[in-house]
């Protein structure tokens, strides 16, 4: 029994987001949550936990938490610290065929364009540059930017394909970098967070991963990249069947 597709948590906006990332990190306390409880606890209105309910194919809250229980019980998802409960239930979300239709065809994408710009910045710059290799080393040869302001040229756009990688999908020096590509007429693959994101909006393919951003203070991001690389090493996989 899956309640949390890719599809369904797709669907949901910045709100249910939050009420999905709530529900995800404290499973075991919820089946016993009203309405309002949960609705406080989350920082939204029990109107957005209706939404979230029945974005989930429930009819109303009673029966999310009936399925949630049936859910849990049938999956029996372990609790651990360091977010393993929100990296598990992605693994779950993308185990079916409707993620590895999206898979094929950003591959598609990929094997159809002459060259791959991976690019990113921060940690997702270190990611980019792992997918420049990986990609490189299934024959596609492909090079990775993780500098915002380096120039975008007609040159270097030409029957190209710009691969970014972004957490937010809000960051304001990567959105200006994938606009520059878009402008030349490059192509954009984006890997964000959530398909409501800028840069996902922007691209003209996206992938997402919905797993919530954390920060420590000081503003260091320290999400897991663990989905972003799953996906990395599915696309390549994928293109090495195309490309043999």
């Amino acid at each position: 029994m899956t309640m949390f597709t890719h599809s369904a948590i797709a669907s949901l906006n910045n709100l249910e987001m939050t009420v999905y990332h709530y529900v995800v990190k404290n499973r075991d306390k919820v089946m016993y949550m009203t309405i309002r409880e949960l609705a406080d606890a989350a920082g939204v209105s029990t109107t957005t936990v209706l939404r979230f309910c029945r974005k989930l194919n429930c009819e109303g809250y009673s029966e999310f938490r009936v399925r949630f229980k049936l859910y849990l019980e049938q999956d029996a998802l372990p609790q651990a610290n360091f977010g393993a409960s929100e990296v598990i239930s992605f693994f779950k979300s993308v185990n079916n065929d409707e993620f590895d239709s999206l898979l094929n065809k950003a591959a598609d994408i990929i094997l159809s364009s002459e060259r791959i710009i991976f690019v990113g910045a921060g940690t997702s710059g270190a990611l980019a540059k792992y997918g420049a290799r990986f990609f490189s080393n299934i024959g596609k040869f492909s090079n990775h930017i993780d500098d915002p302001y380096f120039p975008v040229t007609n040159d270097m756009a030409k029957n190209a394909l710009a691969i970014v990688l972004s957490v937010s999908g809000e960051t304001e020096e990567i959105l200006r970098f994938a606009g520059q590509f878009s402008l030349h007429h490059c192509k954009v693959l984006s890997i964000t967070s959530h398909e409501q994101s800028s840069l996902a909006k922007l691209a003209d393919f996206n992938l997402s991963w919905h797993i919530p951003p954390m920060r420590i203070p000081g503003g260091y991001d320290i999400t897991t990249q663990i989905p972003v690389i799953y996906i990395l090493e599915s696309l390549g996989r994928k293109l090495a069947k195309k490309i043999a």
